[in-house]
């Protein structure tokens, strides 16, 4: 189908202008590669594509692994409002296909484009963007203004905004248009191993970092320029007005390849944050150690960019004296919340609540208790009325901070957890996905993400997820969360020889959880092993005494019917076990 405007849906997809409008007119903002993916659905004719065929489309002559083609997939529900995936559907066997009739829309002829009075959708969108944003159907609600009168008025501000373009020599530019996002350059990784394989793993890792950053959506990735150095060679020179650097050198030593990276900003050279990460040289998957490395290196240094752009709010005069000691408690904190026992969340709780007290406008640390107290409600370390009032006052401070941070990673986070652990899993799934576009490779992002797939009976996309966060591995402290997850999802698949490695690896980290006993339990029970069954069981009864089949459950509001006879079919294999029936 060539032609170049399809309309699905209530869509307009334009392949001309590369851009996807809603019913109203309003551009979708979609990265290149999603919008590709989406125009190689609309132009498919309804046909299953294969996910070889769109990597191999969407990525041509690059090796990609499926978690960039799954975070398209991700993108492109986003954009087009398809939490249930009526739109865009997972195929059996595999594949995926736009489930939609695709039009092809008349194209006007260049005559009548000239001649057509334009449109105000059209007009709005040469307007700041604060007007643009808002649909011109809602702004003739607002103001009670017929079509003519909506018109004029726009062509009114297109007036005030030509002047305002005269003027703005002689005027600050920001009091006039919003700030080009920050450009980062990543410069290729040196290679300083001695070792024959050095070469190829600094490039793919530079390549990794590169895609990585170009996801990040309040930034932009601009190319290295290439500088003529002797010998007729070239070499990456730092890109031409670019805001912040990337730089990095690979070592071996120690059987150990070690990234050491750092963002530096370009106009003073100043530091603003350096990363380290080890990983074994004898790790067979050449493929695995460059995601590890890249993305160990990647996820420190995207917070940190967050951190920069996103900075820090407080009314309280001690800020500036408090700074330090207030990232330490919410550093502190979320370790709490990622290697999580009881005693470790009671003692910070009691500290972010202290240091809270003595700065009570601290967002930060407002939003550091609250995502504590959400993984409290979910590990049932509240009682019924005290996690009512914890759920209360988490709703209002993340309300609060969304409104103020609306692109911190940290905000996006603790908002996803309050939705996952109340059950609102649609709503989790679209807030992880934004936490992910500041940091592509945060793992307790893509944690919660599996987590609200497994509740709505995507098992198949539960286990991608959990997969992906374990190829990235980062942050270390919660890796225990996505191998419990992947485990977990193994176990409610009725896979429970294969769950067990999972549950095993998940134990060895954080074993103070009970919940991740039982579930090892199960799993040996099916497996046949009883006695590992038996030994597990009590394991997980001694730590969470009183448990039994009625309160093993884990909440089920919202969870689908999928679901729900999965996780019975989990529990009876903990009874066979040895968990008390009452």
């Amino acid at each position: 189908m060539g032609d170049q405007l399809l309309r699905f849906a209530g869509f307009e997809l334009d392949q001309q202008r590369a851009e996807l409008r809603s019913a109203e007119g309003v551009a979708i903002k979609l990265r290149p590669k999603t919008f590709e993916m989406l125009r190689l659905f609309a132009t498919s004719g309804g046909r299953v594509l294969s996910k070889q065929e769109l990597m191999e489309a969407v990525w041509p002559n690059v090796h990609v692994g499926e978690d960039s083609l799954f975070q398209c997939i991700r993108e492109l529900r986003t954009a087009l409002g398809d939490e249930r995936r009526q739109l865009i559907k997972l195929a059996s066997g595999g594949g995926y296909l736009l489930a939609a009739e695709v039009v092809a829309a008349p194209e006007a002829t260049p005559q009548a484009e000239a001649s057509r009075p334009t449109p105000a959708a059209e007009v709005a969108t040469e307007l700041p963007a604060e007007v643009a944003a808002v649909p011109v159907r809602s702004l003739r609600t607002m103001f009670g203004l017929s079509r003519q009168a909506m018109v004029a008025a726009v062509a009114g501000l297109c007036v005030i905004v030509v002047g305002l373009a005269v003027a703005a020599p002689v005027l600050k530019p920001d009091l006039l248009f919003k700030r080009t996002p920050p450009r980062i350059a990543v410069m290729k990784i040196v290679d300083a191993s001695n070792d024959p394989r050095g070469a190829t793993m600094a490039a793919e890792v530079t390549g990794r970092l590169t895609d990585g950053f170009a996801k990040i959506q309040n930034i932009s990735v601009v190319a290295p320029r290439l500088a003529a150095v002797a010998g007729g060679e070239s070499a990456a020179a730092p890109a031409v007005s670019s805001d912040y650097e990337l730089r990095g050198e690979l070592q071996l030593a120690d059987q150990s390849w070690t990234l050491r990276a750092r963002i530096i900003k370009a106009g003073t050279g100043e530091v603003q944050s350096v990363a380290a990460v080890s990983i074994s040289a004898d790790e067979a998957d050449a493929q695995l150690a460059q995601a590890r490395l890249a993305a160990g290196a990647g996820h420190v240094l995207a917070r940190r960019l967050n951190e920069i752009l996103e900075p820090s709010t407080s009314s309280s005069a001690r800020r500036t004296s408090s700074a330090g000691g207030d990232k330490v408690a919410v550093e502190q904190a979320l370790a709490s919340i990622n290697q999580t026992t009881r005693e470790r969340f009671g003692a910070a709780q009691a500290m972010l609540q202290k240091a809270l007290a003595d700065d009570p406008d601290n967002v930060d640390l407002a939003v550091a208790l609250a995502s504590l107290q959400m993984r409290g409600i979910q590990m049932v370390w509240f009682s019924p009325e005290e996690a009512a009032a914890v759920e209360a006052r988490a709703n209002a401070t993340l309300e609060q901070a969304l409104r103020s941070k609306p692109n911190s990673i940290a905000v996006l986070e603790a908002t996803c957890r309050f939705l996952s652990a109340t059950n609102h899993f649609v709503e989790s799934l679209v807030t992880c996905a934004k936490a992910l576009n500041f940091d592509p490779w945060n793992g307790s992002a893509l944690y919660l993400i599996g987590l609200g797939q497994i509740y709505l009976g995507r098992f198949d996309d539960a286990l991608a997820t959990f997969q992906q966060a374990d190829r990235y591995d980062t942050p270390p402290a919660s890796r225990w969360t996505w191998l419990l997850g992947a485990g977990m999802t193994y176990a409610l698949m009725g896979r429970y020889e294969e769950a067990l490695p999972w549950l095993q690896r998940s134990i060895a980290i954080t074993p103070g959880t009970g919940r991740s006993h039982f579930l090892l339990a199960a799993a040996y029970q099916r497996t046949g092993r009883f006695e590992e069954a038996r030994v597990a069981m009590q394991e997980g009864l001694r730590l969470r005494p009183g448990t039994t089949r009625l309160s093993v459950w884990p909440p089920m509001k919202n969870a689908s019917p999928v679901c729900v006879a999965a996780w019975e079919r989990v529990v009876q294999a903990e009874v066979d076990a040895g968990l008390p029936e009452q």
